[in-house]
C-alpha cells in the first residue's frame, strides 16, 4: 500500500490556510486588530496560491506565474496611490474582477467538462453568480465615480423584464447542461451579464455600500462554486483553495450584508428591488430656512461647551479634513471640553469608511461610539459638529410618509446646538432634503471642511 504524500502535504498546509484566514477575519472585527487581520488574510491567500503550484497535474505554469505577477503589481500600484474618498470604487472594481475570474473559470470547466453532470452543474451555477457579480460590481463603480446618474435609472416594467432575462440566461445554461453543447454558453453568459447590468441600474448610490457587500458575497460563493468543481475535476486539489477563500468570503460578505441592511431598517430585497430614491418626496418644501453662522462664533460655542460630539460623513473624506479634525479635537480637549465621536454603520460610502479615516489621523478608538451608544448623550450635549454628513443625520427618518422613514440614524436634532459644516444647501446621496438643516437649534457653516476646520482650529487658538 502506498501513501501519495504530496496531497497530504497539500492538504495539510490547506487547512493551516484556513486556520489564519479565520484568525483574520476575527481579528478584522475590531478596528484595534483590522490591519493585523488584513495581514493574516493576506499571508494565508499567499500560502494557499504558492502551494497551489504543487498540485498534481497542474500545467502553464509560466502563464500562471505571468497573471499573478500582472495581478500582484497592479494591485499593489492601485492600493497604494487610491484616495480613501475613492476607496469603495476601488473596493467595487476589485470585487467585480473576482466575479468576472469566478465566470472565466466557469467558462472554461464547462467547454472542457460539459459531458460530466456534476462539473457541469457547479460551473453553471458559478458562472451564473460571477457574471452577475462583475456586471453589478462594473455599475456599481460607474455610479460610485460619477461617470453615471447615481440616482436609481428606472426602465418601464423593471421586475417583469429583469425576471424575463435571469430565466432566459440560466434557461441557456439549462439548455446546454442537458444537450452538452457548448453553442449555448456564449448567450449564457451575454445575457446573464445583461441581467446584472439590469439589477443594479435601479439601485441609488446611497444603497451602494449594501450592493458591494452583496456582490463581495455572491463573489466568494462563485469561487467556492468553482472550487467544488475543480476538485472533481481532473486537477483535483487545486481547487480546495477556492473552496476555502470562497467560502470564507461568501459567509462574511453575507453577514455583513444583512447587518449594513438591518443598520437602515431596510430589507436586502428592498435594496435591490424598491428603486429607493428614484421618486421625490411629496408634501412640499420644508417650512423654515437655513441659518448660517461664522468660524469665529461656531469656535466660541464649541470653546464653552461641556462636551462635543462630532459626526463625520462623507464630506470629511472628500475634503481629506480628517487631520484638521483630529488638531480641532486635540485643543479642545485641552480646554476641557469631552469630545466623542458619533459613527453611522453607514456613513461614507462603504462599512468602516469613517473609521479607518480617523484611525488615519491617529483619533483613538476609545472616542469612536456607534449609533447604539451614542444616541442616548445628544440631549445633553452641547454642540454636534456635522461634518458633511447627511442623511445619517435626517430627522425625516422619523417622519411619516418619508422616503427615509425607519431608518436608524443619529438623533443629532435632539443637541441643545448643532452646527453643519457642508459645501452648499444641497442634497445628501439619497436626494432627499434634510430637515435637520432647518431646526431652530441647526446653524450651517458653509465651505470646503478642511479650510473650515483649519478656521475653527485658528479661531480657537486665538
Amino acid at each position: 500500500m502506498t501513501i501519495d504524500v504530496l496531497p497530504d502535504t497539500i492538504n495539510a498546509v490547506y487547512v493551516v490556510a484556513v486556520i489564519v484566514f479565520i484568525l483574520g477575519l476575527k481579528a478584522m472585527s475590531s478596528p484595534e486588530t483590522a490591519r493585523r487581520g488584513i495581514l493574516f488574510a493576506g499571508v494565508a491567500m499567499l500560502i494557499a496560491v504558492l502551494v497551489t503550484f504543487l498540485s498534481p497535474g497542474l500545467s502553464n505554469f509560466a502563464w500562471i506565474a505571468l497573471g499573478v505577477a500582472i495581478g500582484g503589481l497592479a494591485g499593489w500600484y492601485w492600493a497604494r496611490v487610491v484616495q480613501m474618498t475613492a476607496m469603495p470604487q476601488m473596493v467595487a472594481m476589485f470585487n467585480g474582477m473576482g466575479g468576472g475570474a469566478a465566470a472565466a473559470i466557469a467558462a472554461v470547466e464547462l467547454l472542457s467538462s460539459l459531458s460530466n453532470v456534476a462539473i457541469a452543474g457547479l460551473s453553471i451555477a458559478g458562472g451564473v453568480i460571477g457574471s452577475i457579480s462583475i456586471a453589478g460590481s462594473v455599475i456599481a463603480f460607474l455610479k460610485l465615480q460619477g461617470w453615471l446618474r447615481s440616482k436609481p435609472i428606472v426602465l418601464p416594467a423593471r421586475q417583469v423584464v429583469n425576471t424575463v432575462v435571469l430565466v432566459v440566461g440560466v434557461g441557456f445554461g439549462a439548455f446546454a447542461l442537458l444537450r452538452t453543447d457548448t453553442v449555448w454558453l456564449l448567450p449564457f453568459f451575454v445575457v446573464l451579464l445583461l441581467y446584472g447590468i439590469l439589477l443594479t441600474l435601479p439601485i441609488g448610490g446611497a444603497d451602494m455600500p449594501v450592493v458591494i457587500s452583496l456582490f463581495n458575497a455572491l463573489t466568494g460563493i462563485a469561487v467556492a462554486l468553482d472550487g467544488f468543481a475543480l476538485v472533481n475535476g481532473p486537477l483535483g486539489d487545486a481547487g480546495y483553495a477556492m473552496v476555502i477563500a470562497g467560502t470564507l468570503v461568501g459567509a462574511a460578505g453575507s453577514l455583513l450584508t444583512l447587518l449594513m441592511a438591518k443598520a437602515m431598517n431596510r430589507s436586502v430585497a428592498n435594496v435591490f428591488f424598491g428603486a429607493f430614491g428614484a421618486t421625490e418626496e411629496t408634501g412640499g418644501p420644508i417650512q423654515g430656512q437655513m441659518k448660517p453662522i461664522d468660524a469665529s462664533d461656531a469656535a466660541v460655542l464649541m470653546a464653552y461647551a461641556n462636551q462635543v460630539i462630532i459626526v463625520p460623513g462623507y464630506g470629511m473624506a472628500v475634503a481629506q479634513a480628517q487631520q484638521k479634525v483630529k488638531e480641532l479635537a486635540d485643543l479642545l480637549e485641552s480646554k476641557g471640553v469631552t469630545v466623542k465621536f458619533g459613527i453611522h454603520p453607514v456613513a461614507g460610502r462603504m462599512p468602516g469608511h469613517m473609521n479607518v479615516l480617523l484611525a488615519e489621523a491617529g483619533i483613538s478608538y476609545d472616542k469612536l461610539f456607534d449609533r447604539d451608544e451614542i444616541n442616548a448623550e445628544f440631549p445633553s450635549t452641547d454642540v454636534v459638529l456635522v461634518l458633511g454628513a447627511n442623511d445619517v443625520v435626517n430627522p425625516a427618518a422619523h417622519r411619516k410618509g418619508s422616503p427615509l422613514e425607519g431608518m436608524p440614524i443619529l438623533d443629532v436634532e435632539q443637541a441643545k446646538n448643532v452646527i453643519v459644516i457642508k459645501r452648499g444647501q444641497g442634497k445628501g446621496f439619497a436626494g432627499i432634503e434634510n430637515d435637520l438643516f432647518y431646526r431652530d437649534n441647526c446653524r450651517m457653516l458653509y465651505g470646503d471642511a478642511q479650510q473650515v476646520v483649519g478656521k475653527l482650529v485658528s479661531e480657537l487658538k486665538k
